[in-house]
């Protein structure tokens, strides 16, 4: 049986759109008794052993900022590395060109390389490979360069083509019979989406700023491209931790910002929706999002080293944390941020 997706809340008629500042609350006392505990430890100096350094932490409750602190050296106008965050940002990307009528999710995906007559990728839908879900060989490791595609994608051999270097990876399933995390996917899928738009480039960043960053207030994205022109989507997008939270708030109003659809309806269901392939990891997958790190019905942006933006729509609560974690604490930190969002239940 299916499980419900929780309603997506409206934002409070009392709280401003944060376009240019964001409103601020003070943060219920019953809630402090709670959280403040929870910061005092991941701010500890020097960091704690078990989670890292925690550069940034911000809490939204009702469209508002009610809590927000940060390591010595940092500040609300320091940004911060998305890593694979930016996989949850190229997600918002393809929703504007769905929306726009320039892409179908459930075609085959327009990708040269897979395009021979016998070529068993050529059945790939974009879909599949927003799910993760396509079948493609790719090692995601972070640590061992010998074995890692992604590391020789990002700062290798791939570097100058990210797309171009993920694409010419076999088949090892068939396609939407196995679940596996790959950077590689997200970079085809940034590539689909400038060839859907006829721009690459600076001419892609202008189209990033002028539909999704410009209409929320997202000033400070900095996203890196390779020099063929490919936003690097599976992992650099540098931003504000203000700015982190501004996204979170896009998809948890339901991909409308101030009266203006800028996600195409039901696209935010579409992301936080289980993928049919369960994921080999210990939280579920949607598209392109994580699901539930803060419990049943929550989703989230994550990245390597311990980047997070967690959405809790039973809460109205939006949580985002920014740090240097190594991986072997990672379950930690993870479990940190449920018990934060634990805090304001």
């Amino acid at each position: 049986m299916t499980r419900k997706l929780p309603p997506l809340p409206a934002q409070p008629a009392s709280a401003a759109w944060p376009t240019r500042d964001w409103p601020e609350a003070e943060l219920p006392a019953r809630v402090a008794a709670k959280l403040n505990p929870l910061l005092d430890f991941a701010f500890s100096d020097p960091a704690p052993a078990s989670m890292g350094e925690t550069h940034a932490f911000l809490a939204v409750q009702g469209g508002r900022i009610v809590a927000e602190r940060y390591w010595t050296g940092f500040g609300p106008d320091s940004t911060h590395h998305s890593w694979s965050q930016a996989k949850s940002m190229t997600h918002a990307l393809i929703g504007i060109l769905v929306r726009e009528g320039k892409l179908d999710i459930h075609a085959p995906a327009d990708v040269p390389e897979w395009q021979g007559g016998d070529d068993l990728r050529r059945a790939i839908t974009l879909d599949q490979l927003l799910r993760m879900s396509s079948g493609l060989k790719f090692a995601e490791d972070y640590v061992d360069a010998g074995v890692s595609d992604v590391i020789e994608m990002l700062f290798g051999s791939g570097k100058e083509d990210v797309a171009g270097f993920a694409a010419k990876f076999p088949l090892t399933h068939p396609p939407g019979t196995a679940w596996s995390y790959a950077s590689g996917t997200t970079n085809i899928v940034a590539r689909i989406a400038a060839r859907a738009l006829g721009a690459s480039g600076e001419a892609f960043r202008d189209f990033m700023v002028r539909e999704l960053f410009g209409p929320i207030g997202m000033t400070s994205a900095d996203p890196k491209f390779d020099r063929a022109g490919t936003f690097i989507g599976s992992s650099f997008c540098f931003c504000t931790e203000r700015d982190f939270a501004r996204l979170g708030l896009l998809y948890l109003r339901d991909g409308v910002w101030d009266g203006r659809r800028i996600l195409p309806e039901g696209w935010v269901d579409y992301a936080r929706t289980p993928t049919p392939v369960p994921p080999t990891e210990t939280y579920g997958y949607g598209a392109h999002w994580w699901l539930g790190m803060a419990g049943p019905g929550s989703f989230s942006a994550n990245g390597y080293e311990g980047q997070y933006t967690v959405m809790v729509p039973q809460l109205d609560l939006i949580l985002v944390r920014n740090g240097k974690s190594p991986l072997e604490q990672k379950d930690e930190v993870m479990g940190w941020m449920g018990k934060a969002a634990d805090a304001f239940r």
